[in-house]
């Protein structure tokens, strides 16, 4: 095996062009319960560019390596691995090393067996999108058959996940998009119908299509510019999980007394070991039975990693996971 690695790596926080990739980085081991997995691609997600910025609640010790999903073949296993071993397809759910690598090293319950309908850049698509949308569906948003779901911005990553989700648990499924092309990845993917979030009277035709009732849970991933409009779109007790959020936003509190609603943040960082144990025997369940898909958007180089953090914000609507390969 190789010593050194090709890797992605920080020394300063700031702007996307902090993302330099070096080619002398040495291969990291495994140690006790850990697993070392070569990369054969990894997801780039909103957060990443949250830390890389160095806005986020919580910043690594520099220089560092960006990145939590990655999928790709288990390298080598430390002591105490017994459910993996080397050779095995692998998406992980958190690295101690950096996803956007050559390798990387994961705690052993963060590495799951990627199914093998499913290819490398689609278990890069796996992790925070799917943990994230059950975390919201079922730990936070506690939805039931039969209720309605808005999933507002239901293209991206984490949208598209919500959406199959969703139609998987027996939701009635509402999605947005901003484009047309969105929208019709939205329906592909579950929902029953979608709307496009640019038009002015979008939430006027969510009304209609409730029957005037509104809705039981929505999943945001934009608040600071949808909340205080999806206080007028709920239905007496329901919910808004705010997945993201990318600046403050006023609403008028008056907006949750009226229908006894309520507005609950979702953190991935948050969930307990054993409710991430519950999120991927759900989604084990779902590539099985093959109604889990991740629809992958743009793929970029690993050297490409600065445009792939400029256009997960700046893109003007998403159409499935932003991946990097190797």
């Amino acid at each position: 095996m190789l010593n050194m690695m090709r890797a992605i790596r920080v020394s300063e926080f700031g702007a996307p062009s902090v993302l330099r990739l070096c080619a002398d980085v040495p291969v990291p081991q495994p140690g006790h319960r850990q697993v070392l997995i070569r990369v054969r691609a990894c997801g780039v997600n909103p957060v990443d560019t949250y830390i890389r910025s160095g806005t986020y609640a919580r910043t690594p010790s520099l220089p560092y390596t960006p990145g939590s999903d990655a999928a790709g073949v288990v390298e080598a296993v430390g002591e105490g691995v017994s459910a993996l071993k080397a050779g095995d397809r692998v998406y992980t759910t958190g690295t101690l090393t950096g996803a956007y690598a050559e390798f990387t090293v994961a705690a052993d319950d963060c590495v799951h067996k990627l199914a093998e309908g499913l290819d490398f850049t689609q278990g890069a698509a796996m992790g925070v999108p799917y943990f994230t949308a059950y975390r919201a569906l079922i730990h936070k948003g506690c939805v039931k058959p039969g209720q309605t779901v808005l999933i507002h911005g239901a293209s991206g990553g984490v949208g598209v996940a919500s959406c199959q989700l969703s139609r998987a648990l027996g939701l009635k499924v509402l999605g947005t998009a901003g484009t047309a092309e969105g929208m019709k990845l939205v329906l592909k993917n579950g929902a029953h119908l979608a709307f496009n979030h640019r038009e002015k009277d979008y939430t006027d035709k969510i009304m209609e299509a409730t029957g005037g009732r509104g809705v039981d849970v929505i999943v945001e991933m934009l608040s600071n510019v949808n909340l205080s409009r999806d206080l007028q779109v709920l239905t007496y007790g329901g919910r808004v999980m705010v997945v993201g959020c990318r600046g403050p936003i006023e609403i008028n509190p008056r907006d949750t007394m009226v229908k006894e609603s309520s507005i609950t943040g979702v953190s991935l960082f948050s969930a307990t070991l054993n409710e991430k144990q519950e999120c991927a025997a759900f989604l084990d369940s779902g590539m099985e039975a093959g109604w889990l898909q991740p629809v992958v958007g743009v793929q970029y180089l690993i050297e490409e990693a600065a445009q792939a953090h400029h256009d997960v914000i700046e893109s003007s609507g998403a159409a499935g996971k932003m991946v990097l390969t190797m």
